[in-house]
């Protein structure tokens, strides 16, 4: 077993959200989730086929954000995961819907932030073991870092 890592594209604006599922129909099943979660939303998807032709199989309603989904897929190279590339929404408006959708069997992550997959390699293929979500962290927040972050989520919309 090879231990390998790789970049995952994130492009800009977007956020990624990166889980595994176990069937074909999720590439629909997701398509219709993300569709239906906002009226603005963008988004590209590619689910990594793991049994059968092998194919990445993919979706969306943004041509370079279906791409880059794509690309990503063929980065990993690992059976039945997906990502989810979007703009015009955030994670946290589609996850919960994501998740409840049957095929999905977890979340790695779900960010804007650069992220790095941790991949084992074998002679049957790749899994992915986990993932590195942006940067460590540089301290503990003061009070300036709590009003930045009250702020932004009212900004946002999250907090009244």
């Amino acid at each position: 077993m090879e231990f390998v890592v790789e970049k995952l594209i994130i492009p800009d604006g977007a956020n990624l959200i990166l889980g595994q599922s176990h069937f074909i129909k999720t590439v629909e099943d997701l398509y219709e989730i993300l569709v239906g979660a906002a009226p603005s939303i963008r988004f590209g998807l590619a689910f990594s086929e793991s049994s059968g032709d092998c194919l990445i199989r993919v979706e969306g309603n943004d041509p370079e954000l279906t791409a880059a989904a794509a690309d990503n897929a063929l980065k990993l190279a690992a059976g039945h995961c997906f990502n989810i590339l979007l703009r015009n929404a955030f994670p946290i408006n589609v996850l919960n819907a994501v998740k409840m959708c049957p095929e999905v069997c977890r979340i790695f992550c779900a960010t804007a932030n650069p992220v790095e997959v941790i991949l084992a390699q074998t002679a049957q293929g790749r899994g992915i073991l986990g993932v590195v979500d942006g940067l460590s962290p540089k301290g503990v927040e003061a009070e300036e870092g709590k009003a930045w972050r009250h702020d932004i989520l009212r900004q946002f919309g999250y907090k009244k």
